[in-house]
């Protein structure tokens, strides 16, 4: 992928490429005949115009998902279906169709996820594993199963949605760019030496300790999004990375995901136990496909981000890569982040006690009462257009999520957005600083 910029190396990515194709249909769609209500009985059928309905998937559907999604994505991917649909955790509710009779036509997943901000747990969702029948594209199944998907995460009390996704087109289902997305950097050369560690694949045993090596990776970071316990099951099994760990005496002291090898070697989500341990594991990558290009994942920060510094080639960002964000209710979001808001508030030294801290998304505004020991329930009102007069902030809905998630903050984003601003400069920067993330999702976004 070198040499692309922009929206041409998200597309270069085989998934995305496919999935461009696949999933613009909704954007062309006939839209207007597809007005799908708020989906109460996930396993009752839902209208669509022509016929056609939406639905919870059965297990009578399961080779027609993974028919459809290898034809419209990856052969990979019906392996990937079936791993979440068994799962106690998931199962077949987390899956719905658009059927055409008994044909599927249409289908997408909803997975769980959960996003750690400052120590505040939130509940999130995924979609992921969406396809269509080639023949019905301009119908707008999509959206409608994207409705579907945004009803159920509601119902799940997800207060967010993330995803990877292709460029551009999930916005129009209100996710915007938040997060950024880590580079794949080149290895220039391997560490000198030799290791006694045991590289292999990882097993079902392993999992608490890989969890732990993440957990422990992921410490520095504000925002981070670990793999659910489901997620390590599933990664355990499907064939589109594989999940390694490196061994010595009996203990796991680093693992990684890694693309199958090829021209390349991608090494993901790598985590060690030490500097001592990351060598090793970039030694055994590497001997796994000896001459082929290995590219790593460059955690900043983390043991494994340390240790091979001085082995990778930094070249300057030459694309903005990032995960998107939904956020459905801002008002709940923004209650459940009370806390974190407190910390900060007091951690710079400001005192608001009886003044209300007021951010307006223009259509709508915030009220957060700040009381003499912590901070009050958020108060939705309707729009202020000036809230500066008010000694308050203006975020654009549309750079909400970048404000709370991203690495801009909003000193930051004031420089290049001209709807987000603040009167109170201290205040607002002090709530809403600049944020690094660490983000692990099924799919590699490389």
């Amino acid at each position: 992928m070198n040499g692309l910029v922009g929206a041409d190396r998200l597309l270069a990515h085989r998934r995305w490429r496919r999935a461009a194709k696949n999933l613009l249909d909704g954007l062309e769609g006939r839209c207007h005949c597809l007005a799908v209500t708020m989906i109460k009985t996930y396993s009752a059928a839902v209208p669509l115009a022509d016929g056609l309905a939406l639905r919870q998937a059965g297990p009578a559907d399961l080779d027609q998902i993974g028919a459809l999604l290898s034809e419209r994505g990856e052969s990979d991917d019906a392996i990937d279906h079936r791993l979440v649909v068994t799962d106690p955790d998931a199962g077949l509710s987390a899956c719905a169709v658009v059927v055409d009779g008994d044909r599927v036509v249409s289908t997408a997943t909803l997975l769980d996820e959960e996003v750690c901000i400052g120590g505040v747990r939130l509940p999130a969702g995924q979609v992921e594993l969406v396809a269509t029948d080639s023949e019905y594209e301009g119908r707008g199944l999509v959206r409608a199963l994207m409705h579907w998907a945004h009803a159920r995460s509601a119902a799940r009390g997800h207060l967010v949605q993330a995803m990877i996704g292709i460029p551009y087109f999930y916005r129009l289902f209100g996710y915007e760019y938040a997060i950024d997305i880590p580079q794949a950097l080149n290895v220039n050369s391997l560490p000198l030496g030799e290791g006694t560690a045991t590289l292999r694949a990882a097993r079902p045993s392993d999992i608490p300790s890989m969890a732990a090596l993440q957990d422990s990776a992921q410490t520095g970071f504000d925002v981070t999004m670990a793999h659910s316990a489901a997620c390590w099951r599933w990664l355990l099994e499907h064939e589109s990375s594989n999940l390694l760990v490196l061994e010595q005496a009996g203990t796991v002291i680093a693992t990684a995901r890694t693309t199958p090898p090829g021209e390349e070697v991608l090494l993901a989500e790598a985590a060690a136990r030490d500097e001592a341990a990351a060598r090793d594991l970039l030694r055994g990558v590497a001997a796994l496909a000896p001459g082929d290009r290995i590219q790593v994942v460059h955690r900043v920060g983390t043991v494994t981000g340390n240790a091979w510094q001085d082995l990778i080639d930094h070249e300057p960002r030459r694309s903005a890569e990032q995960y998107y964000i939904r956020i459905p209710d801002v008002a709940a979001l923004l209650d459940r982040l009370r806390p974190l808001f407190w910390q900060r508030l007091t951690g710079a030294g400001i005192d608001r006690t009886g003044r209300d801290i007021v951010i307006s998304t223009f259509g709508a505004h915030h009220r957060i009462p700040v009381l003499a020991h912590g901070l009050g329930e958020v108060v939705t009102g309707g729009a202020i257009q000036s809230p500066g007069s008010v000694g308050g902030a203006g975020v654009a809905p549309d750079h909400l999520a970048a404000l709370l998630f991203g690495p801009h903050g909003m000193e930051g984003l004031t420089r290049f957005r001209p709807d987000v601003y603040a009167a109170d400069e201290e205040l607002f920067q002090a709530l809403f600083p600049p944020l690094t993330a660490d983000v692990l999702s099924y799919y590699l976004p490389y």
